[in-house]
């Protein structure tokens, strides 16, 4: 039982269309997948509405959410782009953080935590301890991540989830087909961030199924 909540297909920088994608992640265990490509305000209803067909796979494979991620835009900003990606069909909306290997413009997190209307808060980098308690407040979920390089802070992305109580999620972020997690890598990666065999339990196997079970 796997649940991954960040991927992306060759609808952004992703190498794999949407069967493929989800078909490698049903074969590594999964059985939920949400596919969020990349997006800002010129591309969110083209990627949505083309993500969106990506449900028709759940009849034959697994469970597939259509999401997004966006990513760059102005924190001023982020309120608005994620109501259009409701509106063309989005049932789960990710924002690309604060990580420290990108110029992601300060803001991003705050912007986001403050944001009901997001569901996750992917590798915010040196997230602030008040942005790990808002995202708490607000059912924002944190994210450790797989991904090379976004994945240096994920032992304080931890320690602020942990220090506050915020809901955490280990997801691949996925854009090659050998960055998808099996249960043991994505254990592992928990692990190593600093979390606890419960903690990591409940990254893995509750909270991903309770953010997503209605949808």
């Amino acid at each position: 039982m796997r649940a991954d909540l960040h991927t992306h297909s060759i609808f952004s920088d992703g190498e794999l269309i949407p069967a493929e994608l989800v078909r490698r992640a049903m074969v590594l265990g999964h059985d939920v997948i949400a596919i969020t490509d990349h997006v800002d305000m010129t591309n969110v209803e083209f990627v949505v509405k083309a993500v969106v067909k990506a449900v028709d796979l759940c009849e034959d494979y697994i469970k597939v959410i259509p999401g997004v991620e966006i990513t760059h835009v102005p924190p001023r900003k982020i309120a608005e782009v994620a109501k259009q990606a409701r509106r063309f069909g989005a049932k789960w909306v990710v924002v690309h953080g604060e990580t420290v290997t990108e110029p992601v413009m300060p803001g991003t997190n705050k912007a986001s935590v403050e944001n009901p209307d997001i569901d996750i808060l992917a590798h915010p980098g040196f997230i602030t301890l008040e942005e790990a308690q808002t995202a708490k407040d607000n059912d924002v979920i944190l994210e450790i991540t797989g991904r090379m390089g976004h994945n240096i802070t994920n032992g304080h992305v931890y320690k602020m989830a942990h220090e506050v109580g915020a809901k955490m999620v280990i997801d691949s972020d996925t854009h090659a087909p050998e960055n998808l997690m099996d249960e043991a890598a994505a254990l592992t990666v928990a692990l190593g961030a600093g979390l606890t065999k419960e903690e990591a339990d409940k990254a893995l196997h509750v909270t991903p199924y309770e953010a997503t079970k209605n949808l």
